[in-house]
């Protein structure tokens, strides 16, 4: 974790499992430094100056305390990026290796995102570093500069000690009570679960039935508390009594905490001056946007060119009492042995003190999706992802309230990212229109770090022999939801077929390719998600056609004595 290099300081050298996946100056770091000098370039040509003069103006858009270690990283690498340009040998490709953020490990092919130099990327590098003890002072010195970051830039110490003490758990970094719930945004905070209303108090929480019908105290964080003068009785008896409270609960991966890299941080004709303020929050959250996302959503960002539409958006909008009821438990790479085997734990729920809830199980790639070049013998098999499914079910029924509602999507048909996207220019090459999602599927796929190196594949054999044992485990989690039963929920399995809203957009007049995230070319996009909330709720209608809550009539008295319920 200590070499975290200055890939993770401009936060684009993770996909699929960023931070989680190992940090150190490897493969992780190749596509992160040839993203950053080649946005360099290209900034350098728009404003007519060298790479070396972008980086310098590059660091410029940064916050200014992260100024100074991105400083050192050019003092760094200027004098070879600069020989590089000198005698006309530069490509970030090129660059990167030199810099040693990039290698070629014996037998494997020089991994390349541009155009190979005639000489080859190993020998164009020789020119300006010819010996191997010139290479390896190189590697030292990043090594070092890597090393320093940690220590020096805010927010990045932190998630270096998150990352290796807490990350696994996937509980909150601040939760002095213990409940899982925490007062904080980020690091597993309130964008990912319910605002605790007092985190020295295990047992007020959101979620959690009304102790002494909350006259004193709100014991469930949904900012309904009091008593009523007229009647006597507590505004929680007399607002929430009887009505249907339903919490949110999503068991996921990436998709599911919707994982997004800002497109302006990547692309020269739109970065801006202001495009790096938030660095601090997408590191801290791992990428991930589980406020704006389809399950659990529940605020509009300026950020984004669509609003938020979700789940939990709509039991709240049902009825005001669910109020903070929601936790999104998607991690980045979550497939379901890791489901099963850690993620599920870092569920709060108890069956004798908390409502019930509405769980979600929604895996939709990482089982079929890995960067092995074998890809297909590291897929989950129909009969281990049976298993793994029924095991997190058996953990459910100890935990899960009696009335609560599980529902299991099945595996998503990867095959429309690159039916969508190969032939269309990746947003690092909106200036020159030289760089296409083949070229980026190509270049992780020989890196070893793709995504998926099944769906995102040049290879049509390789995609649809992936589709199929995507199907094929469909078919496995459909097999257990009908054949478990529980004495506290009911459960109930739903296509995810992005496929169908996509064809629902273009007819409406959209365009594909604004269904899937311009950077990573991988996961759902802001619009996916607001237009899948909408399908989704839909399906729920048709599997509980009275509503799976029933609306609450007391909704507008809630808002009119309330408020925004003490907001999020």
């Amino acid at each position: 974790m200590k070499s975290i290099a200055i890939s993770v300081f401009f936060c684009v050298s993770f996909w699929v499992e960023p931070i989680s996946a190992s940090l150190g100056l490897g493969k992780w770091t190749c596509p992160g430094c040839t993203f950053i000098v080649s946005l360099a370039q290209q900034i350098g040509e728009i404003h007519n100056e060298t790479a070396v003069k972008g980086l310098q103006r590059l660091c410029s858009f940064l916050p200014a305390s992260y100024q100074p270690p991105c400083k050192a990283f050019i003092a760094t690498v200027e004098p070879t990026i600069q020989q590089l340009i000198d005698q006309k040998i530069f490509t970030p490709d090129v660059a990167c290796h030199a810099v040693s953020l990039c290698t070629v490990d014996p037998g494997q092919p020089e991994c390349h995102l541009y155009p190979l130099p005639g000489e080859g990327i190993n020998r164009a590098v020789s020119r300006v570093l010819p010996t191997e003890k010139m290479k390896r002072t190189q590697y030292e010195k990043m090594k070092k500069v890597g090393s320093d970051l940690c220590d020096s830039i805010p927010f990045i110490k932190e998630i270096c000690e998150f990352v290796e003490t807490r990350l696994s758990d996937h509980i909150p970094l601040v939760d002095a009570d213990g409940d899982r719930f925490s007062i904080i945004e980020t690091l597993r905070g309130t964008h990912f679960r319910g605002r605790d209303c007092n985190d020295v108090d295990k047992a007020i929480h959101p979620g959690a039935r009304a102790i002494n019908g909350d006259k004193d105290e709100d014991s469930n964080c949904n900012g309904i508390h009091g008593v009523d003068p007229k009647t006597g009785q507590s505004y929680e008896e007399l607002l929430c009594g009887g009505s249907d409270q339903l919490g949110l609960i999503l068991l996921g991966d990436s998709a599911g905490a919707h994982f997004h890299i800002p497109e302006d941080w990547v692309s020269a004709p739109d970065v801006t001056l202001g495009a790096f303020e938030i660095l601090p929050q997408v590191l801290a959250d791992e990428f991930d946007w589980p406020h704006l996302s389809s399950m659990t959503g529940y605020k509009n960002s300026s950020l984004m060119k669509w609003p938020t539409d979700s789940a939990y958006y709509r039991l709240w909008e049902m009825n005001h009492c669910v109020h903070r009821d929601y936790q999104n438990l998607g991690v980045n790479g979550a497939r379901s042995s890791s489901m099963n085997s850690t993620i599920q734990y870092s569920m709060s729920r108890d069956q004798q003190r908390d409502h019930p809830a509405l769980v979600i199980y929604s895996l939709i790639g990482n089982d079929v999706c890995n960067g092995h070049p074998d890809t297909i013998a590291h897929m989950t098999t129909p009969e281990e992802m049976k298993a793994n499914f029924h095991s997190t079910l058996k953990f459910l029924d100890t935990k899960l309230p009696k009335g609560s509602h599980v529902i299991a999507t099945s595996v998503a048909d990867g095959r429309i990212l690159y039916n969508t996207l190969h032939n269309q220019i990746h947003p690092i090459g909106n200036l020159r229109k030289d760089v296409t999602y083949s070229h980026l599927y190509d270049f992780l796929n020989c890196l070893q770090i793709s995504p998926c190196m099944g769906w995102m594949s040049s290879n049509e054999t390789l995609r649809n022999l992936t589709s199929e044992r995507a199907a094929n485990l469909s078919k496995a989690i459909h097999q257990e939801v009908k054949e478990y039963v529980s004495p506290n929920f009911d459960l109930h399995f739903v296509e995810f077929d992005i496929t169908e809203v996509l064809k629902k957009w273009v007819k409406e007049g959209g365009k594909a390719k604004d269904l899937i995230e311009p950077v990573d070319g991988f996961h759902p996009s802001q619009l996916a998600n607001y237009l899948s909330a909408k399908k989704f709720w839909e399906n729920l209608d048709e599997i509980y056609p009275g509503g799976i809550i029933k609306k609450n009539p007391y909704n507008a008295e809630i808002r009119k004595l309330f408020g925004d319920q003490g907001g999020y």
